[in-house]
Formats: C-alpha cells, sequence, structure tokens
C-alpha cells in the first residue's frame, strides 16, 4: 500500500481518466467553482503515480 501524500502539481501534467463514469453538466461544474470560490479549496483531487485523476474530475474542470 502506498503512502497518501498531498503535494502542488502543475494543472497542465494532470490526466483526467479517460474511462471516468462521472459525466458533470456545466451548471455542477460552475456550482462547484463556484463555491470553491466562496468557501475555499479543501478537497484535493487524488491522482496517480502517473498523473492520472482517479476523483475530483469535476474540480479539475471548474
Amino acid at each position: 500500500m502506498s503512502k497518501l501524500e498531498i503535494y502542488y502539481q502543475p494543472l497542465n501534467e494532470l490526466k483526467p481518466y479517460p474511462r471516468n463514469a462521472r459525466v458533470h453538466s456545466m451548471k455542477q461544474v460552475r456550482q462547484v467553482a463556484g463555491s470553491i470560490r466562496r468557501y475555499g479549496f479543501n478537497s484535493p483531487i487524488l491522482i496517480d503515480d502517473d498523473s492520472i485523476i482517479l476523483a475530483g474530475h469535476c474540480r479539475f474542470v471548474g
């Protein structure tokens, strides 16, 4: 099992998982972006060792 680490990585290095089953409407993306602007960002995007997004696609787009 890998150790969980939090670090900053340039957004252009992240790669969305091509078979992501969750699809968000633009309305949902705008709502998430508005929430982040209003309350701040406190939930990191989860990626694997190859910088592929495992969780947080909507936050990545927004």
